[in-house]
């Protein structure tokens, strides 16, 4: 067999005796693992047993993402990874600490504005991702949320109730229903499943292959960066509820704004962070500016 084979055949048993967090947890770490695998084969290091693994082949592989130029949240996601990894081989030692990496700190004021406005769902042939699509643009949800959604459970009238499994680290929360167009979707979601306790997730699958399904319909639908749909969402909410653009659009900067306005934007940025499933105010930088 390969290296490559090898190593990661390591990389399965290890994993498969240390099921920690979700199913989808679990399944994002395999695959940062195994493609930390095949990128160190890759650079020449002939590693066949992940127990073998030193510090040299982190620095290595991380070197190699940066000068790939991957985003500084990726490279930080991948290497919490590898320190689990490091962990449970009983090596945390070898890992050198983000500094160590070149590593730099997260920033949450945006360069670039990530919304998706206005996107083409109409090459997307499944009618379950359709809809889950739908419901992440009109509620800014995330991908896991619109796809375990119960529609028939969520709809509360004047609201939509999102259940604490649904969501990320088990944070439930409520979203008003405010527009046709929300109460459009809502009701489609609702008629495909025709069940109360049915998600958009079908009967007969996972919520890993539902997942699977929902990457291939969008790829070949050519839909990327659908997290755009969340940015798209509070930057809408943001104009909805103080009444000026929010700063990543053009908007006024904070450093502009009355006291009054600056009252007003933030109980705006706290009403955001609520329907978006965080916890700090600070996160609503990322989508709307400062």
């Amino acid at each position: 067999m390969g290296i490559r084979h090898d190593l990661q055949r390591t990389l399965f048993q290890l994993l498969k005796h240390n099921r920690d967090g979700s199913y989808a947890t679990q399944h994002d770490r395999k695959n940062i693992l195994f493609k930390f695998a095949e990128d160190l084969v890759s650079l020449g290091y002939a590693l066949r047993d992940i127990k073998g693994l030193k510090e040299k082949h982190i620095t290595a592989v991380v070197k190699f993402w940066q000068n790939k130029g991957l985003s500084n949240a990726t490279i930080k996601n991948r290497t919490a990874c590898l320190r689990y990894l490091c962990m449970r081989i009983n090596k945390v030692n070898i890992i050198p600490s983000n500094n160590k990496l070149c590593i730099s700190k997260r920033t949450y004021v945006p360069i670039i504005n990530r919304a998706l406005h206005h996107p083409d769902f109409s090459k997307v042939t499944n009618q379950y991702i359709r809809i889950s699509l739908e419901l992440q643009r009109v509620f800014g949800l995330r991908r896991e949320e619109a796809l375990k959604i119960k529609p028939w459970q969520a709809d509360k009238g004047d609201h939509l109730s999102l259940q604490d499994s649904w969501c990320k680290g088990g944070r439930g929360r409520t979203i008003p229903i405010q527009t046709d167009e929300q109460r459009h979707w809502l009701i489609q979601a609702k008629n495909l499943v025709q069940g109360k306790d049915l998600s958009l997730i079908p009967p007969k699958k996972s919520y890993i292959q539902q997942r699977y399904i929902y990457d291939k319909q969008t790829i070949r639908a050519g839909l990327k960066n659908l997290h755009g749909l969340r940015h798209a969402y509070a930057q809408q909410r943001y104009k909805q509820l103080t009444g000026w653009e929010a700063p990543i659009n053009g908007g006024l900067k904070a450093s502009a704004l009355t006291p009054e306005q600056k009252q007003t934007d933030y109980q705006a940025r706290m009403t955001l962070t609520e329907e978006l499933g965080h916890s700090r105010e600070q996160i609503t930088v990322n989508y709307c500016g400062r």
